[in-house]
């Protein structure tokens, strides 16, 4: 019997180089830090509209987002700036590691999925076009439910489509947010310590913590080899 959890993994910033779209941001902004307060809210209004029973698709809540963030500026966003926009968002590459550290957990025997707030067909864009769309099992989309993560239903999704219970997935993911879900939700979970990302003294924990995607996944390997010996 395979001792491996299945590695569900978050798709933005996670896995793909959320820094790409700072030039968007500098040119419209004059500010590539507004990239960051952007995306913050992006996740907080996602969320505030999942607890409020309002599903949004996540791309419409970005483009409100950046909008809104706009007029507080007085800056106004043209057809152009839109679709400039949303090109960069479902087109981000994937961190340099990121390929080859798939393929070692994949070598050692894991199964890998995605779980994103992105629409399936976003998300799909995004990783084939940064050539690793091949390397998972299936992706998934919180779409599918209507109810952006970190709510239960889109972890509980994951573990009806794939027939497990939820101790037998492993969440990886650069949000503690994200992390703090999937525990609640009784899954595994690992935090990759991205910059600007780390861990939140309260609330569910994730059971590892690594400075960066090779570590976590060196970690999980090493966690599934003693488990194995034990066995």
């Amino acid at each position: 019997m395979n001792s491996r959890p299945l590695i569900v993994f978050d798709v933005n910033e996670t896995l793909l180089d959320l820094t790409t779209m700072e030039p968007i941001f500098e040119r419209i902004f004059r500010d590539k830090s507004a990239m960051r307060l952007w995306f913050a809210n992006l996740v907080l209004y996602s969320v505030a509209l999942t607890v409020a029973e309002s599903y949004v698709p996540f791309t419409d809540i970005g483009s409100a987002v950046m909008k809104m963030l706009a007029d507080t500026r007085g800056i106004r966003i043209n057809e152009a700036d839109k679709k400039d926009f949303f090109e960069e968002f479902s087109t981000m590459p994937p961190y340099r590691e990121v390929p080859a550290v798939l393929r070692k957990l994949r070598s050692a025997g894991f199964r890998l999925f995605t779980l994103t707030d992105n629409l399936l067909e976003v998300q799909t864009r995004q990783l084939e076009r940064g050539g690793i769309a091949d390397l998972f099992e299936r992706r998934f989309s919180a779409d599918e439910v209507k109810h952006h993560k970190p709510s239960r239903q889109a972890y509980a999704h994951v573990e009806k489509e794939l027939g497990v219970s939820p101790s037998q997935l492993c969440l990886v993911a650069c949000h503690t947010w994200d992390t703090l879900g999937a525990a609640a939700a009784g899954w595994n979970a690992a935090l990759v310590k991205r910059p600007g990302n780390d861990l939140l003294g309260v609330g569910p924990q994730p059971n590892i913590v690594g400075s960066n995607l090779n570590d976590v996944a060196d970690q999980l390997i090493a966690q599934s080899e003693e488990r194995g010996h034990a066995a």
